[in-house]
Order: structure tokens, then sequence, then C-alpha cells
């Protein structure tokens, strides 16, 4: 048990919505878009019947138009299920982070904003707590990308990841942006160097986990939870071994 930590790892199934469907980027890439279904409600539904209990869900029009976009799928997954969700994608106000929550977020991911704007974040860490507020991750090449992906900042990643951790920054997605959507793994050694640099860091590993091995590894080496999206959705990992993990 590194650092002290539970062997146990949250499991949490993601969706990702334009234009109100459960769709998948490869490497963050809109031009890279697939549809897995018309409806997510119904997809987040099946999460919940094979025996998951936590939710990633991303609003990308939100992320591309920064404010959030997709909240009526938010509405309806939390009215229709009783999944833990956290929701990312255009938070960029408080007006939208109270939308969020509103509409059933039980917490929300803070990426470009916490690059752009530290203040407005931070101000959503004071008001709601660290346990309901996500600090969003996402790294190319050793930086920061923020507006979706679409933008590479010069905010170095554990510069990033040092600042916050000081703030009280408690939960953290990491999403190797190389590794997103291609199913060749995860960026393990990557998070084990976060892991001794923030012990006290509950940290996701997001983006190309792809094997219950992998899975095993990541539990190892002590990360909060992973996030889990194309591998479901291309049946490298199905729901009941992931509901059993």
């Amino acid at each position: 048990m590194p650092n002290g930590r539970s062997i146990a790892m949250h499991i949490i199934p993601a969706i990702d919505i334009i234009d109100g469907k459960c769709v998948r980027l490869t490497q963050g890439d809109y031009t890279q878009k697939k549809v897995y279904n018309e409806n997510p409600v119904e997809v987040a539904k099946q999460f919940e019947a094979a025996g998951l209990t936590r939710l990633h869900l991303v609003d990308l029009d939100g992320a591309k138009a920064n404010r959030v976009v997709n909240y009526k799928v938010l509405e309806t997954i939390a009215l229709e299920t009783n999944l833990w969700i956290d929701f990312g994608g255009g938070l960029k106000s408080d007006a939208d982070v109270t939308i969020a929550f509103e509409s059933g977020a039980n917490q929300i991911t803070g990426g470009t904003v916490a690059v752009k704007n530290p203040a407005l974040f931070l101000g959503w860490l004071e008001q709601y707590g660290p346990e309901r507020i996500i600090l969003g991750a996402d790294v190319k090449d050793g930086y920061v990308a923020v507006s979706g992906w679409q933008e590479q900042s010069n905010t170095e990643l554990f510069a990033f990841l040092g600042a916050y951790a000081a703030q009280n920054v408690r939960n953290v997605i990491c999403t190797d942006i190389s590794k997103d959507g291609l199913l060749q793994g995860s960026a393990i050694a990557l998070y084990e160097v976060i892991l001794t640099a923030f012990p006290n860091v509950q940290l996701i590993a997001s983006g190309g986990v792809t094997s219950l091995e992998e899975l095993q590894q990541l539990r190892k080496i002590g990360c909060f939870g992973a996030i889990i999206g194309k591998a479901i959705y291309e049946g490298h990992l199905s729901l009941s071994d992931l509901a059993t993990f």
C-alpha cells in the first residue's frame, strides 16, 4: 500500500457528450469523433444496472464553448440514476458551477479555469470544499493543456499540481493526452511519480486504460480511481468485470 493508501480503487466509467450524444474522441481531437449511443442516459443506466456506482460526465460542447451546454443531460442522468457524478467541460464561471450542482453533479472538475483564472477556481474550493471540487490536470509533453485540449499552456504539470496541493486541493484527475483513446495503456509511470510527490492527493487516472491487469497496477500504486471510456465502448473491458473489480 504505497503512501499508506487503501487498496480499494473506484472504477469510473466515462460519458463524453457532443450534441447530446455519447461520443469518444481520440487524443482530444474533435475531428476524430465516434458516436457510440444517441442516448447517454441509457448508457448511464446500463452502468448502474451492471453495479457501477460512479460516472465521469464531460460536456465536450461546453469545453469548446467556454460555458456549460449539456446540463440537461446531467440533470436527466442525476434524476434517473443514483450514480455519483463528477461533471466537467465548460465550467468557466460561478454561474456554470451553480448550474452543474443544481443539475445534480456531486462533484465538478475544473481544468482550464484552474490554469487561466486560479482565483476563481480557489473561490470554488473555498465555497464548496475540497471534496466537491476536482482539479483537472490534462497533460501533454509535461505541460497542462486547456480548452478541451485545443490549447497548450506554458504551465508545467508538477508546478501546477504543487501549487494547488498547497491550497488544499485533494482530488485530481490526470489525463495523459498522448494515451487517450488509443487503447494502448495509460501513463502508469507518470501517476506513480505524482503519487510519490503528492501523497495526500486522491489521484484519478484517465486516458488509455485498457485491461484489468492495468487496473490492478493502478490500484497497486495507490490511485484513488480510474476513468474508463473507449475500452468499455469497444468491448475491451466488460461492465461485469469492472463491477466486481
